[in-house]
């Protein structure tokens, strides 16, 4: 199996995953949770009859089902072949055991009847793997030794604002899972203020929960266009300056799917696209950071003696045997 095909596993792990996520929030704001009262059979078979809320569940159980088979397959697979790296394998079987870990928890789910904690945990884990599949298919793409190298600078952004950036959604997504699962997505029903102030008084969980999540999206917004000015303000190669708009492009467009949530009262529609976005949001940040912390990328290099300049393409740690 060519690498190329590692990548091409990987980067359907991480498509799947994607629609995944978004027929869990379908699965919610359908109030289809617990259509099927039991777990791993749904009312006591594997095909139950598919419709009204028993569709919606059991579909997200077998796309779940799905991943789980195509993510331990390209695992497999990478440990088969050696061309990736051992680095990349043991990343792959630490994904599976998150992704099988994830499936318990969505399980517990049902059993316990919904309790927040644990479906938060669920949410999390599954932004969780999301992230870690992108580094793979990162990792194992074909593209890196043709493109165009990076600037010490560039790098450095990526390295410290991308991670940063990325580790602040992936708090956000964490806050949004809270807030979904303990039912605070309406306990600020206007916007933009919070029950008609810039500051709600903090009296309930339900605003307090609502009230950080909308505070920390300001920070993310900000965050995300600042790493995209710093980036496109240097000599950056045109893959990073896509990727750069791209994520201005999908912040926007996720603020505002949020502000929609809110005055549609948490319509199905802009609410399962406000999760697609979190996780497109997210899975464009660590492909930034990626880049950056890849020694896999070429670099541009400048000499201090002579002021010659040289592109690093060493071989990513990631794939040392």
């Amino acid at each position: 199996m060519s690498s190329t095909q590692h990548y091409r596993a990987f980067a359907v792990s991480v498509v799947w995953t994607l629609a995944l996520l978004t027929l869990g929030s379908v699965v919610h704001a359908t109030e289809s949770s617990l259509a099927c009262p039991d777990w791993p059979t749904c009312f006591g078979t594997m095909m139950p009859l598919m419709e009204g809320g028993v569709f919606w569940e059991h579909l997200h159980r077998l796309v779940a089902g799905g991943l789980i088979i195509i993510f331990a397959a390209a695992t497999f697979l990478v440990w088969k072949d050696a061309s990736s790296g051992r680095g990349v394998a043991r990343a792959a079987t630490a994904g599976l055991a998150l992704l099988m870990v994830q499936a318990v928890f969505g399980g517990l789910t049902v059993i316990w009847q919904l309790p927040d904690a644990v479906s938060t945990t669920h949410l999390t884990l599954a932004f969780s793997f999301l992230a870690l599949a992108v580094v793979l298919a990162t990792l194992t793409s074909p593209r890196r030794s043709g493109r165009a190298p990076l600037g010490a600078s560039v790098r450095d952004t990526l390295r410290r604002w991308g991670t940063a950036a990325a580790g602040l959604i992936m708090a956000q997504s964490m806050i949004g899972a809270w807030v979904r699962h303990s039912e605070s997505g309406m306990a600020c029903p206007d916007f933009p203020t919070c029950l008609g102030q810039w500051v709600p008084p903090m009296q309930s969980h339900f605003v307090a929960i609502h009230f950080t999540h909308r505070v920390v999206g300001v920070l993310a917004v900000v965050a995300v266009i600042a790493l995209a000015a710093r980036l496109l303000t240097r000599p950056a190669p045109r893959h990073v300056r896509v990727a750069a708009w791209s994520a201005v492009g999908l912040v926007g467009a996720q603020f505002t799917l949020g502000v929609i949530s809110v005055f549609t009262i948490l319509d199905v529609v802009p609410v399962s696209l406000h999760t697609l976005g979190a996780a497109a949001l997210l899975s464009n940040l660590v492909l930034l950071a990626a880049w950056g912390w890849s020694a896999g990328e070429p670099v541009i290099t400048q000499s201090t003696s002579d002021s010659s300049i040289a592109v690093d393409m060493s071989l990513p740690a990631a794939g040392a045997a």
